[in-house]
């Protein structure tokens, strides 16, 4: 079991990434502790996928700093992208595969052995209560099942913070509501601190906070409560129409 750290286990400080003339991440800075879930929210081109590609390391800031449990992005990668897990916003399941075969590949990635490997899938899959599909072809499951695969499949290794890309994009109400309560659940029991990308306000509501990003700048960080109460509104969809609206 890792142990659990004294302080936060993501840290943002005055990130900058600008392509030409447009600063697609301006000046961000925050942190998420261990154990909590923090929503990022934004409208599309808020440059919530730039500022993910900066965490999982795709692109370096111009400017700025992203440490990992204290693991440095630029001067560390390595140590502190095995820290974490991410869930796309696209799919990225080998539907040919069976559920069992793409996350022996995962796990490879990761150098885990192969025995360890099998028993921290088993145990992941019947978290999720997926241990029966496991012999399943990924093609066959529902795009629940997949989005909880591709969990299982981010949480392998053990990550102290996990990153959720739009992660209920194409899912149903029902789908998404259940990985919204899983995810909830799932951050207190293992600790792991979780940043949660999305544009739509009913999927914020049980965050411990929200970041509200719109044309790269934090407008907001603040519990849902505060949210609403600092806009003088009486929703969160409405603050932050009210935040992110025509000036």
């Amino acid at each position: 079991m890792t142990p659990k750290p004294s302080g936060p286990a993501l840290i943002l400080d005055n990130v900058v990434k600008t392509y030409g003339s447009i600063r697609a991440v301006d000046g961000v800075s925050f942190s998420v502790a261990p154990g909590e879930f923090v929503a990022l929210l934004g409208p599309n081109g808020a440059g919530k996928t730039t500022l993910f590609q900066l965490l999982s390391g795709l692109f370096v800031p111009d400017s700025g700093r992203v440490k990992i449990m204290g693991q440095d992005m630029r001067r560390n990668p390595v140590p502190a992208l095995a820290m974490l897990g991410i869930v796309f916003q696209q799919p990225a399941l080998d539907l040919e595969l069976s559920v069992s075969e793409n996350l022996l590949f995962h796990a490879g990635l990761h150098g885990m052995r192969r025995s360890a490997a099998k028993e921290r899938i088993a145990a992941e899959l019947k978290r999720l209560s997926l241990a029966e599909r496991a012999k399943d072809k990924a093609g066959q499951l529902s795009g629940g099942n997949r989005r909880r695969v591709e969990l299982a499949r981010a949480l392998l290794h053990d990550p102290r913070v996990l990153l959720m890309d739009e992660a209920t994009v194409g899912l149903d109400p029902a789908s998404r509501s259940d990985l919204l309560k899983l995810m909830l659940t799932m951050r207190v029991e293992r600790s792991v601190a979780v940043l949660w990308a999305t544009h739509l306000c009913d999927e914020v509501s049980g965050a411990d906070r929200v970041i509200v990003l719109h044309r790269g700048k934090v407008l907001a960080d603040a519990t849902p409560a505060q949210l609403i109460a600092r806009s003088g509104t009486a929703t969160i969809e409405q603050a932050f129409l009210a935040m992110t609206g025509p000036q």
